[in-house]
């Protein structure tokens, strides 16, 4: 399912959208201010924070407890980061704006594949 204007600039950050949309949508209650911190490259224009709230969504919903459980959270997100440079060649919150990725688009873009990963 195509998302579009999930991010609107000056309401949440790129990575607090990522997660309340996914709450609001799936039933969870993943809290929003995880992503607060992770937004404009987890402030420094590192790891992008649609991204990020993604990696963290996976762990919290197929996360293990126990190093007894199988990794399943680390094979998925193997999964999204490849989806994610194979579209735009990195995953760099900088390298991102330099290369005209808009934050609108790289969020629609983190959202539907997580989607797509976690099958909903």
């Amino acid at each position: 399912m195509e998302k579009k204007n999930l991010y609107i600039k000056g309401a949440l950050n790129c990575a607090e959208t990522i997660i309340d949309t996914y709450n609001k949508e799936h039933g969870t209650k993943i809290p929003v201010a995880i992503g607060s911190g992770m937004g404009s490259g987890v402030t420094c224009g590192s790891l992008c924070g649609a991204i990020n709230a993604g990696v963290a969504i996976i762990g919290f919903t197929t996360g293990r407890e126990s190093h007894l459980e199988e990794n399943v959270a680390r094979s998925l997100v193997n999964q999204y980061m490849k989806k994610c440079r194979e579209k735009y060649n990195s995953e760099i919150c900088i390298d991102l704006k330099n290369n005209k990725i808009t934050c609108e688009e790289i969020v629609d873009f983190a959202y539907n594949e997580l989607n797509k990963i976690l099958k909903k």
